[in-house]
């Protein structure tokens, strides 16, 4: 699924990482991913964020596994230019192990050779980046027409299914999405992610 088969341990990056030749390998696809089992869900476009962004972000996923928790971070530099979405993500050591590329019509993506089955898809990375900071209103088209919505309360966002039934919950520290830490739970397949910005400039 989208973060909870997306991490595996320290080790096996670490060793892939020394097996595997570090050089990127290229993928490109349509601008649509996984929001559910069975159901995939157009992104918006870039500019519909409304504003031109460069952010450095920590991006932590915590999942249970036999009752016992388990949590990874990724960080990852994150660009809204134009009408094109630039996203970096970096080991714990700052080599680029995955990057992505969208201009509303393509993603291109590429992750570090060896790595393709222990890193999350750039692609969900990217869903759970927009689905958090972009305004609901660029949602809310691609939504429809899988018959979801997304709701905005206060400090919070929940995405209910066609069914009514609340799949995604996200809270907020702050009114501006930029500052504090964002908490994002998915329901369904019970697993969390915490974004926190560690700077950013708009433009």
């Amino acid at each position: 699924m989208i973060f909870n088969h997306a991490f595996r341990c320290a080790a096996l990056i670490a060793l892939s990482l020394f097996l595997s030749a570090c050089s990127l390998v290229p993928h490109q696809s349509t601008p649509q991913v996984d929001i559910d089992e069975h159901t995939q869900v157009s992104l918006p476009t870039p500019a519909s964020l409304g504003y031109q962004l460069s952010a450095s972000q920590l991006i932590t996923a915590s999942w249970a596994i036999n009752g016992k928790t388990t949590s990874e971070q990724l960080p990852v530099q994150l660009q809204v230019i134009n009408n094109e979405v630039v996203l970096a993500g970096f080991s714990s050591w700052g080599t680029r192990v995955l990057s992505l590329s969208y201009d509303g019509e393509q993603i291109q993506t590429e992750v570090l050779n060896g790595l393709q089955g222990s890193l999350p898809q750039p692609e969900q990375v990217l869903f759970n980046l927009m689905i958090t900071l972009w305004p609901s209103s660029a949602w809310e088209g691609s939504l429809n027409e899988v018959r979801w919505r997304i709701i905005d309360k206060n400090n919070s966002r929940a995405i209910f299914d066609s069914d009514g039934e609340k799949i995604i919950e996200i809270q907020y520290s702050s009114s501006n999405k930029l500052e504090g830490k964002i908490d994002f739970h998915h329901l369904k397949h019970q697993f969390s992610i915490s974004i926190q910005t560690l700077q950013h400039q708009i433009n």
